[in-house]
């Protein structure tokens, strides 16, 4: 087997530790390896498969040579130096919302729209954590009965955020546990006006908002969604809000199908045979996806699954998945191990 030179590019965040952890259980073949971030990060000394690798400051120059670089540093990062990555002649998968809607870039979810991958231009997208969960729970459905609507409530977990959003779910919980004051500073949003508590709480804004009234995460969750599915006619709408949550993003989704007729048992058939999706769903036996027990596992699970009660063609579903893993790092992984596997990596 071929083996290849990658680059992690915000190696020393929490999606990017992600990403060295899964390609070392996948046992991805590398011949060397670069560890990127930020000049502030760079000379930080971390592990991988027994050996000690140092961080450097992502440049351009540092790309020279490298086949295949995963970034998950932000948007502002990935729009500098990925196209410097791909000029230096490796293919980028990114992280980051900066090309998911450019028309030529493809917005991939292996288990969903794989053979997209060969129309890349140096540059891949890996799509929004929640959006990546929700599309491969009902991509089954929608191959044999089709999709006309969705409507999906988000209940996300802090390390979306990153590791200082989770520290301060933390903080603010022994503070309040202590009688202790405190002042948000991260959550909702870091860049916007206010700030509030997340311990003890859900706050109903993830990202900033947009003119239409919906938050940037939602309009991601919105459009990424036709454009992976390739059905820019298919009605979406969603609400996006934070939990006291560690880890593990957790969805409830309405869906009405082009075809009726579908039982509870057609649609339990078809996800628990779906790549990549656990079904768990017994209801008399308390059996239903947790956010607790997905973390560190690769797939989406679902459960819940019920018929409408007025719709013959509608259908509930309850989706959770690790949003580190399925959200970032597997799915970027995935996109790399699908490269390897279609011929598309020289």
């Amino acid at each position: 087997m071929s083996s290849y030179h990658v680059a992690v590019v915000g190696a020393t965040g929490a999606v990017g530790q992600q990403m060295l952890k899964t390609l070392e259980e996948r046992d991805f073949p590398i011949a060397s390896l670069k560890l990127l971030s930020s000049k502030r990060s760079a000379g930080k000394v971390l592990t991988f498969k027994g050996n000690e690798y140092t961080v450097e400051e992502a440049t351009p120059e540092a790309f020279e040579g490298v086949q295949i670089a995963l970034f998950s540093a932000g948007g502002s990062v990935s729009k500098a130096l990925a196209p410097e990555a791909v000029k230096r002649g490796a293919i980028v998968v990114d992280n980051t919302s900066a090309f998911r809607m450019d028309p030529t870039v493809p917005l991939v979810v292996p288990e969903v729209n794989e053979e997209a991958l060969r129309n890349h231009n140096g540059i891949i997208a890996n799509p929004n954590c929640s959006t990546i969960q929700m599309v491969v729970a009902l991509e089954p459905i929608r191959e044999k009965y089709g999709l006309k609507k969705v409507v999906v409530s988000t209940y996300q977990a802090v390390s979306g955020a990153g590791l200082e959003a989770i520290e301060e779910m933390k903080q603010q919980t022994r503070d309040i546990l202590d009688g202790n004051e405190f002042t948000p500073e991260i959550l909702p949003v870091g860049g916007d006006k206010k700030h509030f508590q997340i311990a003890f709480n859900a706050i109903p804004q993830i990202d900033l908002f947009q003119d239409n009234g919906y938050t940037f995460e939602e309009m991601k969750m919105i459009n990424e969604t036709k454009k992976i599915m390739e059905m820019a006619e298919l009605e979406v709408a969603a609400t996006c809000v934070r939990l006291p949550v560690e880890t593990g993003h957790s969805e409830s989704v309405y869906i009405e199908t082009e075809k009726g007729g579908a039982t509870i048992a057609d649609v339990k058939e078809l996800l628990a045979s779906a790549p990549g999706v656990t079904l768990q769903d017994d209801p008399a036996n308390q059996l239903y996806p947790l956010a607790s027990e997905c973390v560190g596992k690769n797939d989406v699970f679902v459960g819940r699954i019920r018929h409408d009660l007025d719709r013959d063609n509608g259908y509930h579903m309850w989706i959770v998945s690790d949003n580190l893993l399925k959200g970032a790092a597997w799915n970027s992984v995935q996109i790399a191990e699908s490269l390897v596997k279609l011929g598309l990596l020289s």
